[in-house]
Formats: structure tokens, sequence, C-alpha cells
């Protein structure tokens, strides 16, 4: 009987009797009121746009999902958690993450990604999780890595990792993060054919000395650029120059009076 005391009364008394509606579910997936999106299994081939702004996890996982274009999620501030593993994704471009900055877990494992660029995982600063295991990595840049500054998870298992000097950088993030790396055993070498199956985190420095001493960096090479065309025209000028000097001086010895007298040899 309380609830006809006023309209402000009612209409509190409405709410309550009637709860608001949850926000609209996209049609492959299952939503709960927890914020919990089950997209998994639905052939999807891309990342379902109408996803509610209080979602904190979704599994979008065994579909066939094959790029993450630019800003392939709408705003999702509270996404806690996201799988994608089991898709046949390809490539993920450097804006694709964006608006994802609160995410803790990332799965991409079971894809056929060949190649990362550091600014892919720029946006996700907060990132603790990020699993890689299972595509067709042959390598990694360092500054992809560098880019979570919170990673304390990462799986890199079941990769074709191609074990030459380029490794190197990849190889000391490793050795100095060793409690961040997990499944440590798995994480092998496919190439060269007499390194296959040899843990990468057994190498040890020596292993390396041969890159170390024999690389260089981008600055030798745009020195060496820039001598070398500077080099062999101040040769070739002198080469000119001596060639002259050594003309001059024959001629002279052997018409020493042209010399002396040039306007009677101007008669010759």
């Amino acid at each position: 009987m309380g609830c006809w005391r006023g309209p402000s009364t009612m209409l509190v008394c409405l709410l309550l009797l009637h709860p608001p509606p949850l926000p609209a579910c996209p049609a492959a997936c299952h939503c709960s009121s927890s914020g919990e999106v089950d997209c998994s299994e639905h052939a999807l081939r891309e990342v379902p746009q109408s996803l509610a702004t209080n979602t904190t996890t979704l599994w979008l996982g065994y579909n066939f999902i094959t790029v993450l274009g630019p800003r392939s999620f709408p705003a999702l501030p509270g996404l806690l958690l996201l799988s994608l593993t089991h898709n046949r994704l390809g490539l993920i471009h450097r804006q694709a993450l964006l608006g994802l900055g609160a995410l803790q877990e990332l799965d991409l494992s079971n894809n056929y990604l060949t190649v990362l660029t550091p600014e892919t995982f720029l946006p996700l600063s907060s990132l603790v999780m990020l699993n890689l295991g299972s595509n067709r990595l042959e390598g990694l840049e360092p500054g992809v890595l560098q880019s979570l500054p919170q990673l304390q998870a990462l799986l890199l298992q079941d990769n074709p990792w191609v074990c030459s000097c380029d490794i190197l950088p990849l190889w000391r993030w490793l050795s100095h993060n060793r409690e961040k790396v997990q499944e440590k055993n798995l994480l092998l070498c496919r190439v060269p054919e007499q390194l296959n199956q040899y843990p990468i985190m057994a190498f040890g420095n020596e292993s390396f000395r041969q890159c170390q001493e024999t690389s260089l960096s981008a600055w030798h090479y745009i020195v060496f650029l820039t001598i070398g065309p500077f080099s062999f025209m101040a040769s070739i000028f002198f080469c000119t120059f001596t060639g002259s000097i050594t003309v001059v001086y024959h001629n002279l010895r052997r018409d020493p009076h042209c010399w002396r007298r040039p306007r009677i040899c101007r008669g010759h």
C-alpha cells in the first residue's frame, strides 16, 4: 500500500517489479547477466558488433575468423578476457584491438599467425596473460613483448621457430623474463634441421657469439652506403688529378724550352 504515497515512490516500485531489460545479445551468442558472452562454435567470420558495453568475458573460439581489421571490436571498456582460439586467424591489424584497454587475458592459440608487429598490442596496457601457442610464428620482434608492461604469463609453444641469428633478440627477452614464460620445455626450434626439436631456452651466450661478432646495425649499413659512392668519386678525382700532373710533368721534361719561352712554343 505504501507504493501509492507519491509519483516518485510509485516509479521506484514499478522499477523493482519490472527491472530494465538486459542489453541486446548477438543472435549467435549466449549472454549472461554477469557480462559473459559466449559466441563459440557458430561459424562466425567476424566479431559481432552488437556486444553490450558491460561485456567482461568474450568467447569467440572455434569459428572461421581469418582477419582482425581496424577496430574489429566495439568499445568494450570492461572486457577482461578475450578468447579467439581455434579460428583461422592469419592477420591482426595494428589497430584491431583499440578500445580494449582493460583486457587482462588474450588467447590467440591454434591459429595461422605468422607475423605480429609491436603496434598490435600497444592498446593492451593491462594485459597479464598472452597465449600465442600453436600458430605459425617463425620469429617474434622483441618490441611485441616490450609493449606489454603488465605481462606476467606468456605461452609460445608449438610454433615453427627458426633458430638463426634473427632469434637472438627474442632469446634475450626470454632469458631475462624466464618467470613469465610458460611451458618452457615446449619452446623448440624447427629450423635449421640440425637444431630441430632443440629447446630455445637451452641456448647460452656462447651459442650466439658469432652472431654478435658479425651482426651489423642499420646505422652501419647507412654509413657504408653513404661512404661507398663518395669514396668512388674521390678515387676517380684523385686518379684524374694525378694523371694530369704526370702528363704535364712529362711534357715539360720533353720540351723544357716551352716552359721558358711559351710564346715561341705556341707557334709550333
